[in-house]
């Protein structure tokens, strides 16, 4: 649910979607968009309650690491010249219903 109420509003905001859910042997990507000229991988957190905090605080360095494995094998198998970068979308829980949206550009390094 969270996950398509991010590809929505990742799209209005002028990303492409280019696949969803890419699984390989190093992890998952859950979004690989273009924004412009910029191959963008997309970690999605979606939190329904602020018990344990912010959606964004929920991507450890274990999972950028795992993230930034992943896209550069999705890299060697889908070429690409341009500029990369990772970006996380959190989503939590509006009181009101629906959603914020925190999006954080070129929130960690790849390597």
């Amino acid at each position: 649910m969270g996950e398509d109420a991010a590809v929505a509003w990742l799209t209005a905001q002028g990303f492409a979607t280019i696949e969803r859910n890419v699984t390989n042997h190093c992890g998952e990507i859950d979004l690989v968009a273009r924004e412009g000229e910029t191959l963008v991988f997309v970690e999605i957190k979606a939190r329904s309650t602020d018990a344990y905090g912010p959606a964004i605080a929920a991507v450890p360095r274990s999972k950028q690491r795992r993230l930034a494995r992943a896209a550069g094998l999705y890299l060697a198998t889908h070429p690409w010249d341009g500029p990369c970068r990772f970006d996380v979308l959190g989503l939590d829980a509006a009181p009101s219903g629906g959603w914020t949206y925190t999006l954080i550009r070129d929130a960690f390094p790849g390597g």
